[in-house]
């Protein structure tokens, strides 16, 4: 009951003052963390990438535990307050939102839309940049907000932190580069089974929010992403706008061949963004 409280307090601290700008971010500390690692043990194999995991895992895993009992003394108000305020700071609804929303109203949609995505941005059409807003507030809809959220919920504190930080390795050494192709296997890997659950939790949530009668439309498509779960929330939030998203794109100079999700009109619009934003409860 009170990891429910500290969830619900928490997305509401976030819905109302998202991120504590005067502070330095946590989630900037945990890649200090990474960093500490990796300067000293990085060798391109999977044991010496194991052994990040292990010790990100352990370290801010034993960092949650051990704010959570020094909590536990503080009378329940207090103790439900501060966690909640501790948590918000994991949640990113209101960036995510504010983030999209951003590139409606910008004059050089391009240059804020490569601030959100790694594909090629110079060459979009608008009616691309929009996809690619779209396509990327679903997936950090499930990586931002519903799986931090949900690990809050399962675990209190220490899941939400352990949560981020897996996150964290994934974004920073979970690529399939020369350099992470064996460092980063274990983070990308573990990152993948954290996400799996909230993912389809994310996508049933934007097909029940539209109003969908099967549920579960979006498997079909979601199980062609190249991840095993990013492609099931675009797959929702195209279908719960009628639209059509993913297909070939350009990264890096070259264009790699991409699945389709969905089956709506491939012409996307300022609106179709601002309905994908409106979704879900703010």
């Amino acid at each position: 009951m009170t990891n429910i409280l500290i969830t619900i307090i928490a997305y509401f601290i976030d819905k109302f003052f998202g991120e504590f700008k005067r502070f330095r971010h946590p989630v900037m500390y945990m890649g200090d963390m990474i960093n500490f690692y990796e300067e000293r043990y990085y060798k391109d194999s999977v044991i010496n990438g194991f052994g990040l995991v292990v010790f990100i895992v352990v370290s801010i895993g034993g960092v949650g535990l051990v704010i959570e009992e020094f909590l536990s003394y503080f009378i329940p108000i207090l103790t439900v307050s501060i966690s909640a305020i501790i948590a918000s700071m994991f949640i990113a609804r209101k960036m995510l939102h504010d983030s999209v929303y951003a590139i409606i109203e910008a004059d050089n949609k391009k240059a804020l839309v490569a601030q959100l995505v790694s594909r090629d941005t110079k060459d979009l059409s608008e009616s691309d940049v929009y996809k690619a807003a779209i396509e990327t507030y679903a997936e950090n809809l499930s990586d931002g907000v519903i799986a931090p959220m949900f690990y809050l919920l399962l675990f209190g504190l220490p899941g939400i932190l352990v949560y981020k930080a897996i996150n964290t390795m994934d974004s920073m050494v979970g690529y399939k580069t020369q350099k992470y192709k064996l460092f980063g296997k274990a983070a990308a890997l573990l990152d993948d089974v954290v996400n799996y659950v909230p993912a389809r939790i994310t996508a049933m949530l934007i097909m029940l929010f539209a109003t969908k009668q099967d549920l579960f439309a979006f498997y079909e498509d979601g199980k062609k992403h190249e991840s095993p779960n990013a492609g099931h929330p675009i797959t929702a939030m195209a279908l719960a706008l009628d639209i059509k998203l993913g297909g070939d794109t350009s990264y890096f100079g070259k264009v790699k061949k991409k699945a389709y999700f969905g089956n709506g009109r491939e012409e996307i619009t300022a609106d179709d963004v601002r309905k994908a934003l409106n979704l879900l409860p703010k």
